[in-house]
């Protein structure tokens, strides 16, 4: 086994065509598939399935990439250290949408001044999407509703979230579930770790929500609720960031229900470079614990 191999194993992998990949590590697809039936003898196990003219991951394959993707960032950062260069190469994050409208962009602002060699690449999400990412190695780190109890991942808290119910203007004050039992709300898809608090929030007390209206953005869940048709939840932060949040009213939910937790999280035993840099720099923020 060496490198090269683990270079090509990962490209295979990413595209699930040898020909593909080839074109992106500059080789004959010969090469590859040579080169992938020698890694393949090596373990002892078959890591891709092969279908036509596709391949894709064994079990065996699905977990050999977790390793082979930790030791190809390794030799990329044991490289950098001993060349003694900043931090550089992709650093692909993961949030929340309200972390990223309202939380983060006076750190990735600086991230991106501080270290310019860094290829810098945001994606937003629900929480469920997220981890995902980072499980399967897409993502680098992603900002989520947190705790997270994953034994495959690490991670630190960041950011403590007031959750709002809205509600269009006029209506009458929220303090339980009960009080809107049947109500329409609008949330996110259903891996939302907000949408399962907000519907928690309704079955503790013997209540539930009425239809549930998936939508993509906050700004579309304040519209609906400016317009009368059902209620949402998202963070105070997020909802004060928002024109409009004046047309609407809005209520903290009861105390067992009214504080989360966004962490920052990453594969365990996978902490980079460009991840130490940019939580450093989280640590500066003035909002990093509020």
């Amino acid at each position: 086994m060496d490198l090269t191999q683990l270079e090509m194993f990962n490209a295979v992998a990413r595209e699930g065509s040898i020909t593909q990949a080839a074109r992106r590590v500059h080789r004959v697809p010969s090469n590859l598939t040579t080169r992938i039936r020698q890694l393949e003898d090596d373990l002892g196990v078959a890591l891709f399935i092969r279908e036509n003219q596709r391949l894709r991951l064994s079990p065996a394959g699905h977990s050999f990439l977790r390793y082979s993707e930790q030791i190809l960032a390794l030799v990329d950062e044991a490289r950098m250290v001993v060349a003694g260069d900043e931090p550089q190469g992709l650093f692909s994050v993961g949030s929340l949408e309200s972390t990223a409208a309202v939380r983060i962009p006076p750190t990735l602002a600086r991230y991106n001044q501080r270290y310019p060699k860094i290829q810098f690449d945001l994606a937003t999400g629900p929480s469920g999407t997220m981890i995902d990412g980072v499980l399967e190695g897409t993502l680098s780190a992603a900002f989520v509703d947190g705790p997270v109890m994953n034994p495959g991942l690490e991670g630190i808290p960041v950011y403590r979230e007031e959750m709002m119910i809205v509600a269009p203007k006029g209506h009458p004050p929220v303090t339980r579930g009960g009080d809107v039992n049947g109500s329409s709300i609008y949330a996110f898809r259903a891996n939302c770790s907000y949408r399962r608090h907000f519907e928690s929030w309704f079955h503790a007390d013997g209540a539930a929500p009425g239809r549930i209206h998936e939508m993509e953005s906050y700004h579309g869940m304040l519209a609906c609720a400016i317009a009368g048709a059902g209620l949402a939840m998202m963070p105070r932060s997020m909802l004060e960031s928002m024109p409009g949040h004046h047309q609407v009213e809005a209520w903290p939910l009861p105390e067992k229900w009214r504080w989360l937790t966004t962490w920052l999280i990453w594969r365990r035993g996978a902490k980079t470079r460009q991840l130490d840099a940019f939580i450093e720099l989280l640590d500066e923020a003035p909002a990093a614990a509020s």
